[in-house]
């Protein structure tokens, strides 16, 4: 492993901070580019956006410019611990490395040895987001024949949807939006979870005069920086996507030429949409019929049309179907053809990589079976569909990850790891609710105390993540952890004899991408595909070349049953009822990021606490006052929370910007107690932001 950058002495003798290049490993299709200063006690300092980089352009949301209050924090986890005292109580005690590996290690084989390789099951997400760090406990899993993870709790919706219109997770090069004439910002918060998209639209209003639209579900701090700001009812979006098209048939602003050429039923399409009318859109999404004919008008007269598809379409039982339909309108208008056009949801498959060595892709077993990672709490209380009929989960091995708080339905989480019978390893920063219940508590180091390689989501380079800074106390990083368990677990793989500089060495040279040394030269690689590529000029990435205006959503998962053939207003949502009148979103806060950053000062101070935002009108009803205590409830769970009077919700809709944890809520319980773990069609993920609930005074 390379040393981490030291400080050197100045001319005037004192010690300045010199500037590391890394990239920021957080759950965010940003992944900006960062310089980081070093502090000459060998710690970071100010953390900012690389102006040179020119997605992120110098810009980088204002938690992650606060870094240094994270990883220099007092309450991080410095040492190895073993639980002393009940599941979720702060009763450990200090032990070496070696004793936590070998008990983990012993009680995984216990595991196995009483109900099979599957009992153990490795879960894990995105708190970093480098390939080496967070995917190599899968090569664990796969060489040990352990349960398998189906990754459903953020992006399964929406890359089902717009892979089932374009055939592939690519689009027209996010750095248009700078020359585009009019960007729509649909189902995304930009301001607090990819603040670089605003870098970019804000730029092209400047210097070209080109108009935002927002499109979302209640008017949050993008949406107040629109020029059109869309409100609609949550998981509606296909409905409005359908009065649009409707009106650019009906009023001449379809691309006929482009239609024949590009798509695969433009007749059906439009025969299809007929009823689709603004008046039927407006019943659906509560936008007004001028609304939704603005609108498509704008889209109409405006050809370089970019539209950003964020992952909002992802927390709705009905997303897939809600994306597909938004990203049909491109085809419609045609606007895929010109620089600035377009509809854009990911880069994903632009890099190419051959991951089989972090991953251990050369030794999986097909007969393993795969458990839905957004299940964890049917898993956990012996759910047998969630277990694939098989037997129960007896161990856990958690890395990136806060399950009890960011899983749905936390009454069953809570209840899961709660079993005498469950063992489990955490590997964490600070203490979180899922290291409380832990058996070992290991200390996870951060993104500048590691070596690593970082793909970007929502643009288009390839970034180094070298270490800067030595680790506090005995933080270790995953890949350590992981290779040095495997050695107890007698798990054979080049991966665990390897350091992360040379397994990031070997990923780049498998998948053709230049070596560490140039990227450390660069700083970044663009992967960024030519103009006809990303635009699908020479056709969409299918067999037959065209955009699906039907779909085959047997093709994007096995739950397939009753999806519309063509774009539709899908209600597969969980609709208000008598019993529960309200829908609820739990959308991004800006200062956290899911349960990361919870632990800062200023985040929180700048957040203030749980608050449920409701119309003033609703309130009225309900006699609630701004401030005022409220209970809030369905079959899952129920809470208390602070209300917020706030015109920007729709009548009938609430809104919680989360992940608070559930200790600053009043009875210790969180909002994801509400939530539901149930599978989204076609093929899995979580619907975060489609409950519906009651509001009472508390």
């Amino acid at each position: 492993m390379n040393a981490p950058f030291a400080p050197s002495k100045a001319d005037s003798g004192k010690l300045k901070p010199q500037i590391g290049h890394s990239a920021c490993p957080h759950d965010c299709p940003s992944t900006c580019a960062l310089e980081i200063e070093l502090t000459p006690d060998g710690r970071i300092g100010r953390v900012r956006g690389a102006e040179e980089n020119n997605y992120t352009a110098g810009v980088i949301c204002a938690k992650v410019a606060r870094y240094a209050e994270r990883a220099n924090h007092k309450e991080r986890v410095l040492q190895p611990l073993l639980r002393t005292g009940p599941k979720g109580s702060t009763q450990f005690k200090p032990i070496s490395w070696e004793e936590a590996l070998d008990r983990t290690a012993e009680a995984f084989i216990a595991a196995e040895k009483k109900h099979g390789s599957e009992a153990v099951w490795p879960y894990y997400y995105a708190g970093t987001m480098g390939l080496v760090q967070r995917d190599g406990i899968n090569r664990l899993r796969h060489v040990k024949k352990y349960s398998g993870q189906h990754s459903t709790i953020c992006v399964t919706l929406a890359r089902a949807g717009y892979i089932a219109a374009t055939g592939s997770l690519h689009g027209p090069d996010p750095r248009e939006m700078a020359k585009s004439d009019l960007i729509v910002i649909w189902g995304t918060n930009a301001v607090h979870t990819q603040v670089n998209v605003m870098t970019h639209a804000i730029r092209a209003r400047k210097e070209r005069g080109a108009k935002i639209v927002v499109v979302d579900a209640y008017r949050n701090a993008t949406a107040e920086q629109a020029d059109v700001a869309l409100v609609l009812r949550p998981g509606t979006d296909g409905a409005l996507a359908c009065g649009v098209m409707h009106v650019l048939f009906r009023d001449g602003y379809a691309d006929r030429d482009y239609l024949a050429r590009h798509t695969d039923a433009p007749a059906e399409l439009e025969a299809h949409l007929q009823d689709k009318t603004p008046e039927w859109a407006s019943a659906i999404t509560g936008l007004t019929v001028e609304q939704i004919t603005g609108f498509a008008h704008m889209l109409g007269r405006t050809k370089k049309h970019y539209i950003r598809l964020g992952y909002g379409f992802a927390r709705s039982r009905n997303g897939a179907v809600n994306m597909h339909a938004a990203t049909c309108i491109a085809s419609v208008t045609g606007s895929w053809q010109y620089e600035g056009g377009g509809a854009f949801h990911n880069n994903g498959a632009i890099f190419h990589w051959n991951k089989t060595l972090i991953d251990g892709l050369d030794s999986v077993d097909p007969s393993i079976r795969t458990l839905d990672q957004s299940q964890i709490g049917p898993i956990l209380t012996g759910d047998a569909q969630a277990l694939k009929h098989g037997g129960p989960v007896t161990a856990l091995l958690i890395q990136n990850t806060n399950p009890m708080e960011v899983a749905p339905e936390s009454e069953l989480v809570k209840r899961g790891f709660a079993r005498d019978d469950l063992f489990a390893c955490v590997h964490e920063q600070f203490m979180t609710l899922t290291a409380k219940m832990a058996d070992i508590v290991l200390p996870a180091t951060m993104f500048t105390e590691h070596d690593d390689i970082y793909q970007a989501g929502g643009q288009q380079h390839i970034l180094l993540g070298p270490k800067l800074v030595e680790a506090p106390g005995e933080a270790r990083e995953n890949h350590y952890m992981i290779s040095e368990l495997a050695k107890r677990l007698g798990a054979k793989h080049h991966g665990f004899e390897i350091s992360a500089i040379q397994m990031v060495e070997e990923t780049l040279k498998a998948s053709g991408w230049p070596d560490v040394a140039t990227l450390r030269a660069q700083r970044w690689h663009d992967c960024q595909p030519d103009f006809d590529t990303a635009h699908y000029a020479e056709g969409f990435a299918w067999p037959d070349r065209k955009f699906r205006f039907k779909p085959d959503w047997a093709g994007m998962g096995p739950d397939h049953e009753g999806m519309p053939a063509l774009p539709d207003h899908w209600l597969s949502i969980e609709p208000a009822t008598g019993e529960h009148p309200f829908r609820m979103i739990t959308s991004p806060a800006r200062n956290f990021l899911n349960t990361s950053f919870t632990e800062t000062p200023t985040s929180v101070k700048r957040e203030g606490r749980p608050t449920l935002f409701i119309h003033p009108e609703d309130a009225a009803v309900l006699q609630i006052a701004d401030g005022e205590l409220v209970r809030i409830g369905n079959r899952r769970g129920n809470i208390r929370i602070h209300a917020k009077l706030y015109t920007g919700v729709v009548r009938g809709v609430t809104v919680v910007e989360s992940i608070w944890p559930h200790s600053t809520f009043v009875d210790g319980m969180g909002i994801n107690a509400l939530t539901g773990a149930d599978a989204a069609k076609p093929n899995g993920g979580a619907a975060f932001h489609d409950n519906a609930i009651w509001v009472r005074k508390a």
